[in-house]
């Protein structure tokens, strides 16, 4: 990023004050890492290549900045409780996933347009999948400002936008095993166009040792079954996966 008006756009966005603490991924040479330094009590500056990782420690010989050397999806991290960064874009689906079973109260990253796109879209539309269903269970997902790819340098070949994603307070609904949730999702949306009934004889097989005749059978029982997956609402797909539970 080599355009620092941006690094205070996601400061205002995360309403950054002296109190808090900021996880910063892949902080790379430090640019924002050092812009947050001015602005919170502690920055998390995590980076998982040894030679950046060593020019941070080298550049932030500060009390208030802590270099974690690691990858951000392993690595053991506490004490942060918001999270401003330019997240590597390739680790995205794995970022949010490991963020929604964090605890902290606002994250503002920058993601490919496509990608966030993913994170807000509505039932029905062509984006819309797996990653929105958990987004809109785990938090209020906001997409804010465009980032041009100008804006980089090596310039990417895709635009970004800045999201902004809060927990919320009260979950939209109840989920007797959310891992399960999450498997059922990622599993129904491979073959989204088809029927529930259809779409999850493989989850059925896979997940509960189930021959294909028991899951068919198992199938043609559950809630929504003839609504196709690309249909259903997050609700929906709670209400599927408690009735598997059941």
């Amino acid at each position: 990023m080599i355009d620092s008006s941006v690094f205070q756009s996601m400061s205002d966005y995360a309403s950054l004050g002296q109190n808090d603490a900021v996880l910063d991924i892949g902080a790379g040479l430090g640019f924002l890492t050092n812009f947050l330094s001015n602005k919170c009590k502690k920055v998390l500056a995590v980076e998982l290549d040894d030679k950046l990782a060593k020019i941070l420690c080298e550049q932030f010989d500060m009390p208030n900045v802590e270099v974690v050397r690691g990858n951000v999806l392993k690595v053991k991290l506490s004490g942060f409780n918001k999270v401003v960064s330019i997240p590597p874009y390739h680790i995205s689906s794995r970022l949010i996933v490991w963020l929604f079973s964090k605890s902290f109260d606002r994250a503002v990253l920058v993601f490919q347009k496509e990608f966030a796109r993913r994170l807000v879209a509505i039932v029905g539309a062509e984006d819309y999948g797996w990653q929105a269903v958990l987004a809109y269970y785990h938090t209020e997902c906001e997409l804010l400002d465009d980032i041009p790819r100008s804006m980089f340098y090596p310039q990417p070949e895709v635009d970004s936008v800045i999201l902004r994603l809060t927990p919320k307070q009260t979950l939209p609904f109840n989920l007797k095993d959310e891992i399960l949730f999450m498997k059922m999702l990622k599993s129904a949306f491979t073959q989204r166009n088809r029927k529930i009934r259809n779409a999850l004889v493989p989850f059925l097989e896979n997940t509960y040792g189930k021959s294909k005749q028991d899951a068919i059978k198992i199938a043609s029982t559950l809630p929504f079954r003839e609504k196709r997956v690309r249909e259903m609402a997050p609700e929906d797909f709670g209400a599927l996966v408690n009735a598997l539970e059941n």
